[in-house]
């Protein structure tokens, strides 16, 4: 079996770091790859820019893998867009890697070789069958290991008030948006332009979504903005402003917090969505589990996080938290009601681990429901996966990555970049997705 691949689903940031660290350890990695290139989900939101300066944002070993083929590391000192991530980053690093990486290419089922979940015998000893299909024919790839890098980009969480869509949601899906619109392009200008439109969700992504769409209501009159939170009050939504240690992140909050008091955006607090009612003119109303309604809505963007796709992993044997749908060693640790980016701490395959030997989920998906995703984290984790199967358990346990006390997170938001540039990063709650994707 050691003559097999370890596998490595998704090529976004953290799977193609796993995949430089593989390199590195000696194994000779496969990146499995849905889109048609590298951070498909990345491409996604390339008007937005980081929180997370470049000296944050390169892997350790991704940028030892560089070193030898001409790369140009970026400024240490400046915060990309996304299309930079991508383009100077993420594409110079899957060409690198080389025919490791295939594009176009979906991960549909894993199981381990001729055994379903409920058979004990012999199964350790198994290698696993990775069920791909790509250009409409489907196959088996045998693999020592698999790591899951796929992320959570690709399963947003509704707009229902609990957890499911609410009533009418999927019918008016042609009204919702679940990703931040990109007001840079004419096409989605025009359609948020002079409409009534409902931002719905409390974190990074939905102040990002306030700011710009507040910047096309003083150009678009007639534009309004709802900013619809289930909990009961603004509270500490806007961040630390000028005391927030993380500069681009306070930046953002500030630039919410005025366009609120300027007028351009009505909040509405306390409201959990039940229901959406189209009337005649195809405009929608949103109708709270309360009775309240917010009527004459031409445009939703609901920005209320993210969760794994676990479908294709049901052949395996994996340990969840109840709660969080993460590992349960790795659950406690990253809890949302407990922590914030700044307090996770740095963790490994230990953490990681499942009873399905040698298979560990990475990156935002690890993290499963829970918002405080942190980027280097996940260079962090996937360091000690390949140490691990490298049976290297000394530096599998180590902690290599040193933080400061804000932490260092992959978040990203609509941002003036700062004149100083201060160690960057943010909690990346709906935009974790956007941050650490596939």
């Amino acid at each position: 079996m050691n003559e097999l691949p370890v596998v490595v689903i998704g090529a976004g940031p953290v799977g193609l770091a796993a995949a430089a660290e593989l390199v590195e350890r000696g194994f000779e990695p496969l990146v499995l790859e849905r889109g048609v290139g590298p951070g498909a989900g990345v491409a996604e939101w390339n008007h937005v820019r980081l929180f997370s300066s470049w000296s944050e944002l390169v892997a350790p070993a991704a940028g030892r893998l560089l070193q030898g083929t001409g790369w140009t590391r970026p400024d240490g000192e400046t915060y990309p867009t996304g299309l930079d991530w991508a383009e100077r980053y993420l594409r110079p690093l899957a060409t690198a890697l080389d025919d490791r990486v295939r594009f176009g290419t979906e991960v549909i089922g894993v199981a381990r070789r001729g055994r379903d979940r409920v058979v004990d015998s012999g199964r350790d000893d198994e290698p696993f069958t990775v069920h791909v299909r790509a250009d409409g024919t489907e196959e088996r790839i045998a693999a020592r290991a698999v790591i899951d890098a796929s992320g959570t980009w690709s399963t947003p969480n509704p707009l229902g008030g609990e957890g499911l869509p609410a009533i009418g949601e999927r019918a008016a899906a042609d009204r919702i948006s679940y990703r931040v619109p990109d007001l840079g392009d004419p096409v989605v200008r025009t359609r948020y332009a002079g409409g009534h439109v409902a931002v719905a969700g409390s974190g990074h992504s939905a102040l990002t979504a306030l700011v710009a769409l507040s910047g096309l209501a003083k150009d678009a009159p007639g534009t309004r903005i709802s900013w619809v939170l289930r909990r009961g009050s603004v509270g500490n939504t806007f961040g630390g402003g000028d005391a927030d240690q993380l500069p681009a992140r306070g930046a953002l909050g500030l630039r919410a917090q005025e366009a609120v008091r300027s007028g351009l955006i009505d909040v509405v607090t306390g409201f959990r969505t039940e229901a959406l009612e189209r009337d005649d003119s195809g405009r929608l109303t949103l109708v709270s589990s309360a009775g309240q309604r917010i009527e004459h809505v031409d445009e939703v963007v609901t920005l209320s996080g993210f969760r794994p796709d676990l479908t294709w992993l049901s052949e395996l044997r994996l340990e969840l938290d109840p709660a969080l749908q993460a590992p349960v060693a790795l659950a406690p640790l990253i809890d949302p009601n407990v922590h914030s980016c700044g307090t996770v701490y740095p963790h490994g395959a230990k953490e990681l681990a499942h009873p399905e030997k040698n298979f560990y989920l990475a990156g935002m998906k690890s993290y499963g429901r829970a918002p405080t995703f942190l980027a280097m984290t996940g260079y962090e984790q996937v360091r000690s996966i390949a140490a691990e199967l490298a049976g290297d358990h000394e530096a599998a346990t180590r902690i290599e990555l040193r933080m400061t006390e804000t932490g260092v997170c992959g978040g990203a938001g609509l941002f003036d970049e700062p004149d100083d540039a201060a160690s960057g990063g943010c909690c990346a709650t709906a935009e974790a997705e956007v941050l650490t994707p596939s």
